[in-house]
């Protein structure tokens, strides 16, 4: 994690946020997770999986009111991702949000599911966001902080340390696979 920086969370940010000043300053680690140059190159390990497949059973029947939380933090931290949505109502809890909020929920479900072959899991959904979609890689890192945000924020007790590095460690794999079909 050489090219590894702090810098401010703007999904902690926002107004309302029951999370916002719960680590201090908002100053998280981040930063990328494998060499892009590379093929995906991170491994799951068993405890890891198993803290997903936990994490994952508690959001249970809200995982797409989560993503749709998640992806609306996404928005308002970082309004440029609008651009891919043009008829979108950018309201909190709006019908396009919540619908795009179950696709996401599927397709982490599908991930969780399949962590052992993800990429062959998510091919279909890598090829439509790389060559139909054309949405910019770094949008899955940014949506994927504020999904960890938000299970911080509706886990509460349950989000510990190590299901929290579970999840980043996953959904940055999850990110890395989605983007793969782009080089």
């Amino acid at each position: 994690m050489s090219n590894a920086h702090w810098g401010i969370c703007p999904g902690c940010a926002l107004p309302g946020n029951p999370l916002k000043g719960l680590w201090g300053s908002g100053l998280h680690l981040s930063g990328p997770v494998t060499d892009p140059e590379k093929k995906v190159n991170m491994v799951l390990s068993a405890a890891d999986k198993t803290n997903v497949k936990a994490a994952w059973s508690k959001v249970g029947g809200n995982s797409g009111a989560y993503m749709g939380e998640a992806l609306y933090r996404t928005f308002l931290s970082f309004p440029p991702t609008k651009t891919y949505f043009p008829h979108f109502d950018f309201s909190a809890g709006s019908a396009q949000i919540k619908g795009q909020g179950q696709k996401i929920a599927d397709a982490v479900s599908l991930a969780v599911a399949h962590m052992d072959d993800l990429a062959t899991a998510l091919s279909a959904l890598s090829d439509l966001h790389a060559h139909n979609l054309k949405v910019d890689p770094v949008n899955f890192k940014l949506l994927c902080h504020n999904v960890l945000v938000t299970l911080a924020g509706h886990l509460g007790k349950d989000f510990t340390p190590e299901i929290h590095a579970s999840l980043d460690k996953f959904l940055a794999l999850l990110s890395t696979v989605l983007t793969s079909k782009y080089r």
